[in-house]
């Protein structure tokens, strides 16, 4: 119960600072969305594919994880003005417009952030255990349950060019 009632102070707390530094119209939206761009979640969804570039995925696993980061973000006034104010200095940057290098050069700035790790910590969980994403890598998923790798496909290599097998004719160092 205690930790409840610090998280409503904090909330509380948070909302007021807000509203202080920025304005009560600031503090109104901290319940509203995230960031005060209505790009913010393009924004959120272009950094997902820079970071994580797999042209043959769809974008319905980027979406998928980027709303998981987004209701991580909502847990508490503290990390959603955190969150929101680092989408806005990313759409402030014209970052869903950089070019592929220049928005991983952008990111490699930024990389050190509290923002990006916890993007980077997420992204990396949510959108690898996505099943479209093991069927678009190829992964089947744990074998556990269906009897273990070994009848299933183990020793089947091929992904692999034919090993080249010579015969060996009883004659050392090939002379005859």
């Amino acid at each position: 119960m205690k930790t409840k009632n610090k998280n409503v102070l904090l909330g509380s707390t948070s909302t007021a600072l807000v509203a202080a530094v920025f304005g009560s119209a600031a503090a109104a939206n901290v319940g509203q969305g995230l960031g005060r761009h209505e790009s913010s979640r393009i924004i959120l969804l272009r950094m997902l594919r820079v970071m994580f570039p797999h042209p043959s995925f769809s974008d319905a696993p980027y979406e998928r994880c980027a709303k998981a980061l987004i209701a991580d973000a909502r847990q508490t006034p503290g990390q959603k003005i955190a969150f929101a104010a680092a989408l806005d200095n990313l759409a402030d940057e014209g970052f869903a417009d950089l070019g592929d290098d220049a928005a991983l050069a952008y990111l490699r700035k930024i990389e050190k952030t509290g923002f990006f790790q916890l993007v980077r910590a997420k992204a990396v969980v949510t959108l690898y255990d996505d099943a479209e994403v093991w069927q678009a890598l190829g992964y089947e998923g744990a074998s556990f349950d269906q009897g273990g790798y070994i009848d299933r496909g183990f020793n089947d290599l091929d992904w692999l060019p034919e090993p080249r097998i010579e015969e060996y004719d009883g004659q050392e160092g090939g002379q005859p």
